[in-house]
């Protein structure tokens, strides 16, 4: 004879709520995933990072993008404390929660960009490094192309090197990969200025300079 399941269904342990840890807030929890991902990232993406249902990620998305906002801070809704202590009303942060191609990342607001822009550029050396100059040349000769594929054919993490071109205007981020969401970047009218070309179709054929790895690189 089958036991009989009357009540709810248990739910796995999450990583927000591990046994002798202290509990962890989901709206802190996805801050602190979206504060260190270079790409955006979807809600799905999210629910499976900390094991939640899609619904409650929404709504966390929401209360964060509220309390960035200025409304009332963010929080998980507790069960286990008494009182309400996130209805206080927060600042206007500098940066938002913004929704870019399926997925979720954090952005400067638009009336801080020439600041920061102004910022990154003064703190970068007039000197690109080595691996910068690698990291252009396969942006430039094989745009629109995402973080991943440039690491691909580099074999190694690019995330600095790219935000560093990002910074001194070499570079931008032109689309987004229709399957995966991925950012696509691509070079700037500064990259064609600073070269003294008119175009990218005046960059030299790559190939017959390389030794090896040159699948990809041909410029028809």
């Amino acid at each position: 004879m089958s036991e009989s399941h009357d009540g709810p269904e248990l739910s796995i342990v999450t990583p927000l709520d591990v046994p002798g840890q202290p509990h962890l807030d989901l709206d802190r929890a996805l801050e602190a995933i979206l504060f260190i991902a270079d790409e955006p990232q979807s809600v799905v993406h999210l629910a499976a990072a900390v094991a939640r249902p899609v619904a409650e990620v929404r709504a966390a998305i929401a209360r964060l993008r509220a309390d960035y906002d200025g409304a009332a801070g963010s929080g998980e809704p507790r069960t286990d404390v008494a009182g309400d202590e996130t209805s206080a009303r927060g600042i206007r942060r500098a940066f938002e929660l913004r929704e870019v191609g399926g997925g979720w990342r954090f952005y400067v607001r638009t009336e801080y960009d020439a600041l920061v822009s102004d910022f990154v550029i003064a703190q970068t050396s007039t000197r690109l490094s080595q691996a910068a100059l690698e990291t252009l040349s396969v942006i430039a000769y094989k745009q629109p192309i995402s973080r991943s594929q440039i690491a691909s054919i580099r074999a190694v993490n690019v995330d600095s090197v790219v935000r560093t071109l990002l910074g001194r205007g070499l570079v931008t981020e032109v689309d987004t990969d229709a399957e995966t969401g991925a950012l696509l970047y691509g070079t700037t009218d500064l990259l064609l200025t600073n070269l003294g070309i008119n175009s990218l179709d005046e960059l030299p054929h790559i190939s017959p300079l390389l030794d090896d790895g040159q699948e990809g690189f041909d410029r028809d």
